[in-house]
């Protein structure tokens, strides 16, 4: 099953990841799982700029699904543009997507992924609304 990265999203961030020699598996290209890490990486790098990292005192996001659709291998060395976008915006929720691109290969996605993201009260476990200030920056 292969999910779909939508045409209506907006971009909120950029970030240049270092693809390290570590990061490959036995079969010569950047292991399965690390595309996880890489987009993992750019949501963090987003929230924490835009200040809405979890707080496990209080509220913050939380990831209650995630999809990697595999297009290319990616290989040491190389660095990654990751380009991060959000969609949906809902009571509590929004969508983020994520596309891979080799910096030396412009325009070329290798993967793409994305999340549901919920907004939740750690203490409470349960989803809240999403605050005015995250509202304002997913809608």
């Amino acid at each position: 099953m292969r999910f779909h990265v939508p045409a209506e999203k907006r971009l909120t961030s950029e970030i240049v990841i270092p693809i390290r020699w570590g990061d490959m598996d036995m079969m010569g290209h950047v292991n399965n799982t690390t595309y996880f890490r890489y987009l993992e990486i750019a949501r963090l790098d987003w929230l924490y700029k835009v200040g809405g990292p979890p707080d496990p005192g209080g509220q913050g996001p939380v990831i209650v699904n995630a999809f990697c659709n595999f297009i290319r291998q990616l290989e040491f060395p190389g660095d990654v543009l990751a380009r991060h976008y959000v969609a949906n915006p809902g009571r509590t929720s929004f969508d983020t997507y994520i596309t891979l691109e080799r910096t030396d290969s412009p325009g070329v996605i290798y993967a793409e992924g994305g999340s549901k993201t919920v907004w939740t009260d750690f203490k409470a476990q349960k989803s809240v609304p999403l605050p005015d200030w995250m509202r304002a920056l997913v809608s």
